[in-house]
């Protein structure tokens, strides 16, 4: 039970950091809904879990080919950034917030997925927390792992959850005006994002 706490402390605390994802997040509650905001943690979340497990297992080799390919990856997480950062600016806010269809969400889902999985820095953080909780690696004890990235996955979501929620609440206090004021804001901060992560290659 403890190395289940531990999991969920790790993945509020990685998730909790607002960058990308979380304006993401933010901007797609405001313009779809707290499911479609929502739906784009849950990707994110996904992807904490997959690095999570792998940071648990001490599976090296994945580790090393991740760090090893990180400029491709930077490149194309970049990329992406730049692309979200310019529709993002030019989107104009709906008069009340769209019934997000299924695929609507399942491509929220996939590109916070995505964008976190061309993040591997990510495991980076997942090694250095385990240290630091004194988790550790640990190897062959698949019970114990499986747990801990369940953990991870639930602290993750319930972040998540939260930041929706709380956006979703605010969402009716705010006219087209304002909310066109946070696309292009959002936006901008966006690209600026995908700048620093080609810039850093």
């Amino acid at each position: 039970m403890l190395i289940l706490i531990k999991g969920i402390v790790l993945g509020f605390s990685i998730a909790a950091p607002v960058g990308p994802i979380g304006l993401l997040c933010i901007r797609r509650t405001l313009a779809n809904g707290m499911g479609n905001g929502f739906i784009s943690g849950l990707g994110a979340a996904t992807a904490d879990a997959i690095y999570g497990f792998i940071a648990a297992l001490g599976i090296s080799a994945v580790s090393i080919f991740l760090v090893d390919h990180q400029s491709y990856l930077r490149f194309i997480g970049g990329v992406f950034l730049l692309y979200l950062g310019y529709t993002t600016f030019k989107s104009m806010p709906a008069e009340i917030a769209a019934n997000t269809s299924d695929k609507g969400l399942i491509g929220a889902y996939a590109s916070t997925l995505f964008l976190t999985i061309t993040n591997p820095m990510t495991i980076m953080s997942f090694a250095a927390a385990f240290a630091g909780l004194g988790v550790g690696t640990l190897g062959e004890n698949y019970i114990s792992s499986f747990l801990l990235v369940i953990g991870v996955f639930i602290g993750s979501m319930l972040w998540w959850l939260i930041l929706s929620g709380m956006v979703n609440v605010l969402r009716h206090n705010l006219d087209r005006k304002r909310l066109k004021l946070v696309n292009q804001l959002s936006g901008l901060i966006i690209t600026a994002f995908g700048l620093f992560s080609l810039f850093s290659i």
